[in-house]
């Protein structure tokens, strides 16, 4: 896959080059247990996101999503399938190269603010400690460390370590240290859990920002619906798979390669498992899905 991002936002009158285009073919993951079983935990996940696009993964806990993106954030590898970044193919790359993507071009916010922190540091030592991997010209193209603090909210604590700071300012901070690196791809699972409504909405306004701004391409792992409501793109993970996805406020339905189609919630519930259907064209051209009339007629 050709990696088709190219420079579409100015910052201070540079060109800014837009986000990393991700594609899954057929991605499968498994889990082995520690009674020696294995989990499913993704089941031939096909999906395509475009450079700078930003999209919400919605699902109940054991979905797949935080698998998902720990596979694109290339910190786990997929069991089957390909994994694209660009034009680079990562579920096959060697660690040395992957460890360099992941410094440069790839950041990943994992869940809870603690993970992604030095507790006994300042925040501007985070910073620091964020950045290691930069090169100088990749420094000195960064934003100051004061800018980006002033960008969450706290400028003031520069230089308050990391354990006497809210869990708010945990989370700000965190963000503030993902996109320090100025990323290409911002991987963030539950960045806004566990938080209160208005530090909720700082965050959400703060990764948009950096879309808005950077053409970062942004992937947020979340199980609000209001939090993926903010996302012009949502997928909805189901068993593993794609079941749905919303787009400018509507609701499709995912056929999978293999056939397979999660019906919306509030049909799955009043079709239990077993329900045959039946699927005919009416006298306008529609597609018309009805339950046979064995278990009672209903058409959709």
């Amino acid at each position: 896959m050709q990696d088709t991002a190219t420079p579409a936002h100015h910052v201070d009158g540079r060109p800014v080059e837009r986000g990393l285009g991700v594609r899954c073919e057929g991605v499968v993951h498994l889990y082995r247990t520690f009674g020696r079983h294995d989990v499913v935990a993704l089941r031939g996940v096909d999906l395509t996101i475009a450079p700078g696009e930003r999209v919400a993964f919605l699902g109940p806990s054991g979905s797949g999503k935080s698998t998902l993106l720990t596979l694109l954030g290339g910190i786990q590898k997929p069991s089957a399938g390909r994994i694209f970044l660009g034009d680079e193919e990562i579920s096959r790359m060697g660690e040395r190269y992957l460890a360099r993507i992941r410094s440069r071009s790839v950041s990943t916010m994992l869940q809870g603010a603690t993970r992604n922190l030095l507790p006994y540091a300042t925040a501007r030592q985070n910073i620091s400690f964020a950045r290691l991997a930069l090169n100088a010209s990749e420094r000195r193209s960064a934003l100051l460390d004061v800018e980006l603090l002033s960008r969450v909210g706290l400028e003031d604590q520069a230089d308050q370590v990391v354990s006497t700071m809210s869990g708010g300012q945990r989370q700000r901070l965190a963000l503030a240290c993902s996109v320090a690196t100025a990323p290409r791809l911002l991987l963030a699972d539950e960045p806004t859990s566990q938080l209160s409504h208005e530090d909720r909405d700082h965050v959400l306004h703060l990764i948009h920002s950096l879309g808005d701004d950077f053409g970062t391409t942004i992937v947020v792992v979340t199980h609000q619906p209001e939090v993926a409501a903010t996302f012009p793109r949502s997928v909805t993970m189901k068993g593993g798979r794609v079941g749905a996805e919303g787009r400018e406020g509507s609701e499709y339905a995912v056929v999978g390669e293999d056939g397979v189609l999660h019906l919306p919630g509030h049909v799955a519930a009043e079709w239990p498992p077993g329900t045959l259907v039946r699927f005919e064209d009416d006298d306008q051209g529609r597609l018309v899905i009805s339950r046979s009339s064995a278990g009672g007629a209903s058409n959709l």
